[in-house]
C-alpha cells in the first residue's frame, strides 16, 4: 500500500511516502494508524495525536473505523481549515 504523509504528519514522520506490505490482520483504518505508530519512534510520534488526523483512502475521505478493503493508497494529514 503507498501511504502518503502531509503537513505535520509529514513532518514527523520525515518523509513524504512510502510503500509498504501491510499485515493482513490490519483491516479498518484504525488498526492502520496502530500498526504505523509501532514501525518506529518517529511514526509513533507523528500518529501520537491520532483523533487529530484526517485519512483519505484512495482519494476518498473517511473516517478511522472505515474498512480498507482493497484501497492502494492511505493519505494522512491534520485537519484542514478553509478561509
Amino acid at each position: 500500500m503507498n501511504i502518503r504523509y502531509f503537513a505535520w504528519v509529514r513532518e514527523r514522520v520525515g518523509i513524504e511516502e512510502e510503500t509498504l506490505d501491510v499485515p493482513a490482520s490490519v483491516t479498518t483504518v484504525a488498526d492502520l494508524i496502530s500498526w504505523l505508530k509501532s514501525i518506529d519512534e518517529r511514526h509513533a510520534f507523528a500518529f501520537e495525536e491520532q483523533d487529530a488526523i484526517r485519512v483519505a483512502l484512495d482519494q476518498m475521505h473517511v473516517e478511522h473505523d472505515e474498512p480498507i478493503g482493497a484501497a492502494r493508497e492511505a493519505a494522512f494529514f491534520p485537519p484542514m481549515t478553509g478561509g
